[in-house]
């Protein structure tokens, strides 16, 4: 049985699938398998696939076109590995970052764990994100995900049954859902302070929908009522804030970054501006955001 059984959907990801694979088969813990499973593509997306078939540690499902929650979930369900490790197909994972998290799993007092994010756009990194001391709880969630991306994420197999899976009636911040139930479920899910993922920030990508993230973040956020937990003003400011700063980051129309920090700022400048850098920062790029290039508005997120 592999110590990992690394999870990853794909859909028309013939550009950036070839880098992701490449980074898996260069991890220093070669203790893994990867179940990939292809969300009915219509690029070359298969073909890749089929060549990485060649190594007997890959698979290859088909998911005809039921869409990442089901597919992470029927992932899941064929898996061998003790430890779940996500994995998008367009993200790239530095080369120990399995070798860190088994080291961290070694613990067994965590049923899961993450790290910083590294967020680029062609060869240049843009901005990293940040990870939490304490292990991750709710009322951190509804305010800004510092998983960031399922990428990000190791979860015991066991402690992931328990939350019956992602679901599968969501597009959008399903990762976030997901968090939620299962920290309100009592599992311990670790930060570490080391970057080992490597985000794609694109302006076509399903993290920059932002209205569609929101619509997401609402049934999250139900879901967190269901367990007894309300957003506080505060929280809704740290999340205006991130997806001011997302906005700023994936090149969207400069209004939208002014529109989200002030509404932010308006909900709780207490909240927005808890991380005085990263509140100064987003607010000073969403004012000058109409009189800049976005190349120069991406810029100012350099952590």
């Amino acid at each position: 049985m592999p110590r990992f059984s690394i999870i990853m959907p794909c859909f028309n990801a013939a550009d950036t699938l070839e880098d992701t694979l490449q980074s898996i088969a260069l991890q220093t813990n070669t203790d893994w398998e990867l179940i990939c499973i292809d969300d009915w593509s219509s690029d070359c997306t298969p073909r890749i696939l089929a060549r990485a078939a060649a190594d007997p540690r890959v698979r290859v499902l088909i998911n005809k076109g039921k869409g990442p929650s089901r597919a992470r979930n029927d992932g899941v369900a064929v898996a061998r590995g003790e430890i779940i490790a996500f994995c998008d197909a367009d993200d790239i994972w530095a080369h120990d970052k399995l070798e860190r998290m088994a080291e961290v799993m070694d613990d067994g007092r965590f049923d899961g764990a993450y790290a910083r994010v590294a967020f680029f756009r062609g060869s240049r990194s843009t901005s990293q994100s940040t990870v939490t001391e304490e292990p991750l709880s709710v009322q951190v969630l509804m305010g800004e995900n510092p998983v960031c991306t399922m990428s990000n994420l190791v979860v015991r197999r066991s402690a992931f049954q328990l939350t019956e899976g992602f679901d599968t009636t969501m597009v959008h911040n399903e990762d976030l859902e997901w968090l939620i139930r299962a920290v309100a479920k009592g599992l311990w899910i670790q930060g570490i302070d080391e970057t080992l993922v490597h985000y794609r920030t694109s302006v076509t990508g399903l993290s920059s929908d932002l209205q569609a993230m929101e619509e997401g973040r609402r049934k999250a956020l139900r879901t967190a009522a269901g367990f007894g937990y309300e957003p506080d003003p505060r929280a809704e400011a740290i999340h205006l804030r991130y997806l001011a700063r997302r906005a700023l980051r994936v090149g969207a129309p400069a209004s939208e970054a002014l529109r989200l920090a002030a509404a932010g700022i308006k909900e709780s400048p207490r909240g927005f501006f808890s991380d005085l850098r990263r509140g100064s920062l987003t607010a000073l790029g969403a004012v000058t955001a109409p009189l800049l290039p976005a190349p120069v508005r991406r810029a100012l997120f350099a952590s």
